[in-house]
């Protein structure tokens, strides 16, 4: 199951009364924006936050894989243009998320491109934006408990199974979580096998080879990444325990040519404690040059 976010503001009412979410293809240039591109990715099952003026107000599930047509029209008159087309089941919250009301929660969670929102918590233009695991997880701990102070008293002594059956959202969103904690498992189990194969089992660094403490790591992260950067094997990288969470909070690095970097943060006499020889040299795959550049470029400490 993937997420997504949907920016619709005006079309809101309307596409909810059509169980539908629907784009243009093009734009009045010819070109087919990210935004609308991405329509073609959803499938039937996938998770969709509807954003409607600085609020997810509703989410739903695809019940059809994107498809091409011509809107469904309700309110007004017939448009012969074709768009993405994708069936929904929405379920409209009783109370919205605001999303500048839990920024600080969110923020740090926004990808570097693509992001749905801007630096000051207000929504960006276009459609369809990707939604990670993090976030997608995330929105559901805040829908539920902005939406369980509302099942009202005479539910407090009912069962969890009660509340579940009066209330469907905590239904759904048990589902979400459930399908959302599974894929990531799934997902990481995944990329670790690939890059124990990749890496013979070993650290890169330091040459541990003790697989309790082999961690794959990601060189562009799950959230700054598209999916199928998300899936592909050669972004990443195998490192013991120690030298993976450096890696991660952007203390060493590698550039293009496999050399290690290290950050001002540790010093020359540290090196020899965490095991660190600066301008060190790793073999690399060609595949792999692209994403080491990026963790270099936009998560390296220098």
């Amino acid at each position: 199951m993937s997420s997504y976010i949907v920016m619709q503001g005006e079309t809101y009412e309307e596409d909810k009364d059509l169980e539908v979410i629907w784009s243009p293809i093009y734009d009045r240039a010819g070109l087919e924006p990210h935004f609308w591109a991405r329509m073609r990715q959803v499938k039937k099952g996938d998770c969709i936050f509807h954003y409607v003026k600085g609020a997810i107000v509703a989410i739903s599930i695809a019940q059809s894989n994107c498809e091409e047509g011509v809107k469904p029209i309700l309110f007004r008159l017939q448009t012969e243009e074709k768009g993405h087309v994708v069936h929904t089941k929405y379920y409209p919250l009783e109370i919205p998320l605001v999303i500048r009301d839990f920024w600080q929660d969110i923020q740090p969670l926004l990808p570097a491109k693509y992001a749905p929102f801007q630096e000051d918590g207000s929504g960006n233009g276009g459609y369809l934006y990707p939604c990670h695991e993090e976030m997608a997880l995330l929105f559901s701990k805040l829908i539920r408990s902005l939406n369980k102070t509302n099942t009202g008293e005479e539910q407090l002594s009912l069962s969890i199974d009660a509340v579940q059956q009066i209330n469907p959202l905590f239904t759904l969103l048990d589902r979400i979580e459930d399908q959302v904690k599974n894929c990531l498992q799934h997902n990481q189990s995944v990329f670790l096998e690939q890059q124990l194969k990749l890496w013979n089992g070993t650290c890169s660094i330091c040459g541990i080879h003790h697989l309790k403490m082999m961690h794959a790591t990601h060189a562009k992260s799950i959230k700054e990444s598209i999916l199928e950067e998300n899936k592909d094997p050669f972004n990443g990288i195998l490192l013991c325990a120690n030298h993976a969470v450096l890696y991660e909070e952007g203390l060493i690095t590698f550039d293009g040519r496999g050399r290690l970097h290290i950050s001002q943060r540790i010093t020359p006499e540290e090196y020899s404690k965490y095991q660190l020889i600066d301008g060190q040299k790793i073999e690399l795959y060609p595949e792999n040059k692209t994403y080491f550049r990026w963790h270099k470029r936009y998560h390296f400490q220098p």
